[in-house]
């Protein structure tokens, strides 16, 4: 499965931004010897020659942008969306799964109600859009409003990710 993630960067420049998001997400898919594979692999906007993935799956989205800029807010907020919408519908599951099932169908993981508690303790993976520039995803909006809050120069690099 392919999903669009995003992560937020300090940089002066859009290519230092670029730079310093593939590292984040090197990380995120194991290239990094001091960090687990979270996914498979990842393809950046600036990438060419994909016929399955970055702007041949998506479209052209930018390869870096501002945070402050008309197109870092879009892609912060599709980011942010996306992470609050995953949550969001897993807490459902995990509701339903506690209001209906039994412990031991919990226990046997009944209607994948096991996996839908991870996913809404997950810190990182497919329930989380968005990353900072360690690779730790930001997992609730005081977390993201801090980070922007404390960054002058703040830049947004996406990228679609395997899992």
């Amino acid at each position: 499965m392919h999903m669009v993630i995003y992560t937020l960067v300090e940089a002066s420049t859009r290519d230092d931004a670029v730079a310093t998001g593939k590292a984040v997400f090197d990380r995120l898919v194991g290239a990094d010897s001091h960090a687990g594979a979270v996914f498979d692999y990842f393809v950046t906007f600036d990438q060419e020659g994909t016929t399955v993935a970055g702007k041949a799956r998506w479209g052209g989205l930018p390869v870096a942008a501002r945070v402050d800029s008309d197109e870092g807010q879009e892609l912060l907020e599709r980011g942010w969306g996306a992470t609050n919408s995953e949550f969001q519908r897993n807490l459902n599951r995990v509701q339903e799964a506690l209001d209906e099932l039994s412990d031991d169908e919990i226990m046997r993981d009944e209607n994948l109600a096991r996996h839908a508690f991870h996913q809404v303790g997950a810190y990182d993976g497919p329930s989380i859009f968005l990353y900072d520039q360690h690779g730790c995803g930001i997992r609730h909006r005081d977390q993201l409003d801090r980070i922007i809050d404390e960054s002058d120069d703040l830049w947004v690099v996406p990228a679609d990710v395997h899992f």
